[in-house]
């Protein structure tokens, strides 16, 4: 298309994400084995194969069939301290984690979603050799929600609990190597209607679903969250784009489908099938793109009941999201450069505003900066000194604070006498001078230097006396002096 800004309305752009994004809830959906990753030799290897199977409607599906036809053995990796006898498919499910569908449910109401009361855990045929059972455990746990965007409302089908797939390790025509430790972590599912209609709305999306999640208990990092694209124009099937995960390359991918699509309308090729996102924004054919015939009942599993009074209590301890954290900790005085990185430890931020609400940029500064800088200085790790300057040790210092024992000027002082093995009680032992003391003191310093500008004389003042003097009172005496 030569570079020139693509018709998205001419074109009938219709695009729709499904997002799943692995929740950080201590355990597995089905089991109680922990979700950590393994880095070492695996314990055992299991060697299967998998066959295709029909259902619920009696039919087999067409991405199964296809996935038969390969023919592959699959390898298992595996170890004894986060694979069990569920993820091996040789002992039934436990019940499901409770703590992963709290998350999942606070998720679908931060999205306006409607809560399925009743529902039955599915299994979805599944035979690439990800699942070791040759299916995926499924659950549907709401429906029609919405998410506002600057383009328009896009419309949320459907979310899911799941578990997810075998980590893979490498394949080959003839066999396909996973790890079992990632096989059953939580996942959420999240499916939007096909209601958007140019890449930019799909970017935007992604974003703001993207800040939803990452406000619950969800895992962070490479591999936790995967997302996919589903896109369509006029006159040519949907096909499924695995891996739009990359912010900066949504537009420009989404456009090369778009061109890719053009070109099939041309060779009346218009069929339907699942690709992958490469680097490059083009995408690599995968398999065909699987029907609705390979879901069936989960029947070593009861039927999941959500009450409405578990749906209302949820509703009352919703968690915030980043903007509207930021927008809070804004009005409270926290500078631009801070917000960020306050937003990290905003429950201990919120916890010592409690005991002193008179400067929320000072407790910004101790929790976020301070801590890091007075650890670097006395040699400790975060680990030693979040120990040491814990936030029961903020919360003294802050006490002292607003009991006007010290003033602003001290905290960062006191801070590094405690972290450098002085008592809480004993570094808040200020011993100070009088006013006049430290009048006669400047006056001396300015003298000795004439011609400084006042933050330059502030520097030589604290130098001799930090610790003895109120700070805000020595640079009240140093402006004056300058400008006398």
């Amino acid at each position: 298309m030569g570079g020139e800004k693509l018709n998205y309305e001419k074109f009938g752009l219709k695009a729709g994400l499904e997002i799943h994004q692995q929740l950080d809830v201590g355990g597995k959906l089905f089991c109680k084995c922990p979700t950590y990753l393994q880095s070492g030799e695996p314990e055992f290897i299991v060697k299967r194969r998998l066959h295709r199977v029909a259902g619920e409607s009696g039919e087999v599906d067409v991405a199964v069939e296809y996935e038969a036809s390969l023919g592959k053995e699959f390898i298992y990796q595996g170890y004894r301290d986060n694979v069990c006898l569920v993820d091996l498919d040789e002992e039934p499910p436990h019940l499901l984690n409770s703590l992963a569908l709290d998350e999942v449910l606070k998720i679908a109401l931060l999205l306006n979603c409607e809560i399925y009361q009743n529902s039955q855990i599915m299994r979805k045929t599944v035979i690439d050799g990800s699942n070791t059972a040759g299916f995926q455990r499924t659950v549907l746990i709401a429906h029609d929600g919405f998410l506002e965007t600057s383009f328009g409302k896009v419309r949320i089908d459907s979310i899911a609990l799941e578990e997810d797939s075998g980590r893979l390790v490498n394949e080959n025509d003839k066999s396909t190597t996973y790890n079992l430790d990632r096989l059953g972590i939580p996942l959420i599912e999240i499916a939007t209607a096909p209601d958007m209609n140019n890449p930019e709305q799909i970017k935007e999306t992604a974003l703001k679903i993207g800040e939803i999640i990452r406000a619950c208990k969800v895992k962070r990092g490479i591999g936790t969250i995967r997302q996919d694209l589903n896109i369509s124009i006029k006159g040519h099937d949907r096909v499924e784009i695995k891996g739009f995960q990359e912010p900066k390359m949504m537009i420009k991918t989404a456009d090369l489908e778009i061109q890719r699509q053009l070109e099939d309308i041309k060779n009346k090729k218009i069929k339907g099938e699942v690709r992958g996102a490469l680097p490059d924004g083009k995408t690599k054919f995968n398999r065909p793109i699987p029907g609705k015939a390979r879901m069936y009942p989960e029947t070593d599993l009861p039927l999941l009941y959500i009450s409405k009074g578990k749906i209302d209590e949820m509703k009352k301890h919703l968690p915030k999201l980043k903007s509207e954290l930021r927008d809070e900790l804004k009005k409270k005085g926290v500078s631009a450069e801070l917000i960020d990185l306050v937003i990290g430890e905003i429950d201990e931020f919120n916890t010592l505003m409690k005991v002193y609400d008179k400067d929320a940029n000072l407790i910004a500064k101790m929790i976020v900066l301070w801590r890091n800088e007075i650890a670097n200085k006395v040699k400790k790790n975060e680990e030693e000194i979040r120990d040491i300057l814990s936030e029961r040790t903020f919360e003294r210092v802050l006490e002292a604070l607003r009991e006007k024992k010290i003033n602003e000027g001290d905290v960062r002082l006191v801070l590094i006498k405690i972290a450098s093995g002085e008592s809480v009680e004993n570094a808040l032992k200020i011993e100070r001078i009088n006013d006049d003391e430290v009048e006669r003191e400047i006056r001396a310093i300015v003298k000795s230097k004439p011609g400084l500008r006042a933050n330059a004389y502030m520097g030589l003042v604290m130098a001799k006396l930090k610790g003895k003097i109120d700070a805000k009172k020595a640079m009240e005496i140093l402006r004056k002096l300058v400008e006398d």
